[in-house]
């Protein structure tokens, strides 16, 4: 298994990086949220998990080691693959994953594109007591720190809205319904918690 990859960010693309370990570059599968930590050109160490299939190895990349862990006990349960647990992540931090499993929220587990009610409540069901209690993190890896991202916040939050699905146009409403509340307070927007955010309104009723 390859835990983790330390090396220079050379690509970013809307749904991954390429990283360049030792002058070869590994294409990995990110999250908006991972990717907005990423710099072109600069220092980056993402915990990394490895999926293997007959025809295709794929690297998905991680912010923190807890996130790499839940990504892969997501995929413990029945009918969450790969595709589905990195748009787990993408709508909801661990934490909070682990808050609507245990809480038994099927409405914040069905606001992922690709999660219905039965899948919820099979989630809920075969993940309540394996993804942990709130707050039981692994961390972060040591090494530099992700840095500030570069690109403007509205391109990321669009790019990583279409590659959960979303159109071009519901993708931009929804940003612009939410920049206001995000831009509130006059500092730079932390593009997470803003792909939270729009996704929020767009799957509201």
């Amino acid at each position: 298994m390859i835990a983790h990859l330390d090396g220079t960010v050379s690509a970013l693309a809307p749904d991954g990086a390429v990283i360049d370990v030792g002058g070869v570059g590994l294409l990995v599968q990110c999250t908006p949220g991972t990717l907005a930590g990423l710099r072109l050109g600069a220092r980056a160490k993402v915990a990394t998990s490895l999926t293997v299939r007959e025809d295709a190895l794929t690297l998905y990349g991680f912010a923190t080691e807890d996130e790499r862990n839940v990504f892969e006990l997501l995929q413990t349960a029945s009918g969450v693959g790969p595709r589905l647990a990195l748009a787990m992540l993408a709508v909801h931090r661990p934490d909070a994953l682990r808050l609507a499993v245990a809480s038994e929220d099927l409405t914040a587990l069905m606001r992922v594109p690709g999660v219905g009610r039965k899948g919820a409540q099979r989630i809920v069901l075969e993940l309540r007591d394996r993804l942990g209690a709130v707050g039981e993190t692994g961390g972060t890896l040591p090494g530099p720190p992700f840095a500030a991202a570069a690109s403007p916040w509205r391109d990321q939050v669009r790019a990583g809205l279409m590659n959960l699905g979303w159109a071009a146009r519901d993708a931009e409403q929804a940003i612009t319904a939410v920049e206001p509340e995000l831009a509130a307070g006059g500092g730079p927007v932390d593009v997470a918690a803003a792909l939270r955010a729009a996704l929020r309104r767009l799957s509201a009723p």
